[in-house]
Order: C-alpha cells, then structure tokens, then sequence
C-alpha cells in the first residue's frame, strides 16, 4: 500500500474523540453497580405516553359523558320536585278554600256560645208586645195562641227554597272549580312531560353527536397515520434510489484514475487530477474494512454477552429480593403471633391481679365510721 499525502479530516477525528469519550461514559456506567442505568426503549415510551394520552381523552369523553347523565337526572328531579311541589300547594289551596266556604268558625252550632260579639248581636230585653221572647209572667202571649204561624211557615218555605238554590250553586261551582283544577293540572302534567321527552332526545342527540365526533376523529387520525406512513415509505425508496444513482453515476466510480500519476514518484499523485485509488488500494481497504467489521462483530458479542450477564445478575437479584421479603414477612408474621400470644399472657395476667385485688386485698372497704373520726379535733 503507497503512503498517501491526505489531509487529516478534522470531523473525522472529532467524532472518534467524541465515541471514544462515550465509550468511556458508558464503562463507568455499566462497571459501576451502584450508578449503572439500563438502557430505555423510545418506541415503547413512546407508545406508552399515546396510550395514556388517548385513556386521559376516553376518561376526559366518559367524564363529559356522565356529567351531562347528571345534568339530565338533575333537570329531571328538579321538574319532579316542582311537580310534587305545585300538587301539595294545590291541595293545601283546596283544603283553604274549603275551610273558608264550607268550615268558617261563624257556621258552627257552637257558635253563638262561643261568639265575641253576642252582646253587641243580642236584641234588647223587650221589642214590641208580640216579641215571642216574652215569658209568661208578662202576661204577654199565652199557650195556644200562633198569630205569626202562617207569616213564619212562610219564612221557613223561603229560607228552605233560598237554602237549596244557594246549595246547588255552591255545587255547581265547586264542581266547575274542581274541573278547571283538573283541566290545569292536565295540561301541567302534559307539559312537563313534554319537557322531559325534549330532554331526552336532546341528550340522546347529544350522546350520537360525539360518537359520531369521535369515530370521525378517529377515522381522520388513522388516515393521517397511513398517509404519513406513505410518504415517509416513498421518501425512503427516493433517497436510496437516489443515493445509489449517485454512486453509480458519480465521478468515483466513472473517472479514470491514470491521469493522477506525478512525475515525483509513484507514491506521489496530483490531487486536482486523481480519480480515485487502485484495485489494491480498494482490496487493501476492503481488507482492513472486513477486518474492522469483524473486530466491531467481535464487540457486539462481547457486549451482547455483558449485557446476558448483567440481564442474568438482575434476574439474581430480583429472586434474592423477593427470598428477602418472603423471609421478612414470615418474620413479621411470627413476631406479630408472639406479641398476640404475648399480649394475650398479659390480659390474663392483669385479670388474674385485677380478681386477686377485688376478692383477697379490698375486701375490707371502708364505711362511713372510718371517715367520720378525721377533722374531729385540732391535732
């Protein structure tokens, strides 16, 4: 192989800096137990994170969903409660207005003993010589006389007749109250049902709308998907059909290499004229490549084989932990049956102290005797 005069590539040896001081790093991590990180699968994470953004949307959507359930079971109880309400203020009102008809304190049998204004209502003593309140004594009107028996027979027809026709018009307009009461609470009833059929549809158009929003949503998600996954497959088939019309038609592989010859020598080349290098030079460095590809093989493997070993330790240490916490729990579980049988010993104890101290050492207590001898004297 002829020594070449190149030109050190800066970047080239910046990024073998750069991996050599990451290989560094990643030595120290692994080598050293206490700080050694595994490595993270971005994909997974990745997915992990869109499937918990589309859970918080489906919880965000149930939410929604069963707030608006809510609303409706609310609006629906407020509209029974009104509805119970206006039933109980209309029987109160009926059983008022009957009271004030039908029920007034005046209208009582009892009434005239119990009336404020019986003196001021009463008639004076004596009004005229016929008054029928007269007594014998006054010799006034006797036994057997009725001068006034057809004038009152007469009242009495009259008051009865003026008693039925005012009877039968209380009927007649209680019976029309009674029918536009039920009239309106007809039409009540019919209108808050027709509310809550309003309601309903409305929540059941509701609920279709964003089912109808979300599959649309979704839909429009997964073509967006497949015509990203598309264009990057095509853009990729572009690129590599373009980067393998660039080397086959560039100038490293068309040109001839002959006319970079000097005059120097024939390890020496013109750099504006030289077209590449020569089958050798190409099989040399094949050779090395190969040789390279397999020390990075050689690499890979053993890596592969640290990280087996590594994966083989965890899976070590997981079962030591887990022998650890079945050990402590069994521990745990023995120390907590000694205290209860400890605590058990005790209560027995105590009562057995407590039996001896009420039945063997109190049993004398004192009376009222052996407290009546102190503050007796002043000594």
């Amino acid at each position: 192989m002829h020594k070449l005069d190149l030109p050190v590539d800066r970047k080239e040896t910046q990024a073998r800096e750069r991996r050599r001081q990451q290989e560094e790093e990643r030595k120290k991590r692994i080598f050293n137990a206490r700080s050694r990180t595994i490595g993270v699968d971005a994909n997974a994470l990745e997915a992990q994170a869109q499937e918990r953004a589309r859970q918080r949307t489906l919880d965000k959507q149930r939410d929604e969903a069963f707030a608006a359930d809510m609303r409706r079971s609310d609006e629906i109880g407020v509209l029974l409660g009104q509805r119970q309400e206006n039933d109980r203020r209309q029987v109160s009102r009926g059983v008022l207005e009957y009271r004030e008809r039908h029920q007034r304190v005046e209208d009582r049998r009892e009434f005239d003993i119990f009336d404020p204004d019986s003196k001021r209502k009463d008639r004076p003593a004596r009004e005229s010589d016929d008054d029928p309140r007269l007594t014998v004594s006054g010799l006034q009107q006797f036994q057997g006389e009725d001068l006034a028996s057809s004038a009152r027979a007469k009242l009495q027809k009259e008051q009865s007749r003026a008693w039925y026709h005012q009877q039968i018009a209380e009927k007649e307009r209680n019976r029309r109250e009674a029918e536009e009461a039920d009239r309106l609470y007809a039409l009540e009833m019919r209108e808050m049902d027709r509310r809550a059929v309003q309601l309903e549809l409305a929540e059941q158009n509701t609920r279709q709308n964003l089912l109808l929003a979300t599959k649309d949503y979704q839909k429009a998600q997964g073509d967006e998907n497949t015509h990203k996954r598309e264009l990057d497959q095509q853009q990729e088939l572009d690129d590599n059909f373009t980067e393998i019309s660039n080397a086959i038609h560039g100038d490293l592989l068309s040109e001839n290499p002959a006319v970079a010859g000097s005059a120097f020598g024939l390890h020496r080349v013109i750099t504006d004229r030289w077209k590449g290098m020569s089958p050798m030079q190409v099989a040399e460095v094949r050779r090395v490549q190969q040789e390279q590809v397999l020390e990075k093989q050689r690499l890979k493997e053993a890596q592969d084989r640290e990280e087996q070993e590594h994966a083989r330790q965890r899976v070590a240490d997981a079962r030591c932990a887990q022998l650890m916490e079945r050990r402590e729990e069994r521990t745990r579980r023995r120390l907590q049956t000694d205290q209860a049988l400890q605590n058990q010993q005790l209560t027995q104890e105590h009562k057995i102290r407590k039996h001896h101290l009420d039945r063997e050492v109190y049993t004398n207590e004192p009376s009222e005797t052996f407290f009546s001898q102190f503050n007796t004297s002043t000594r």
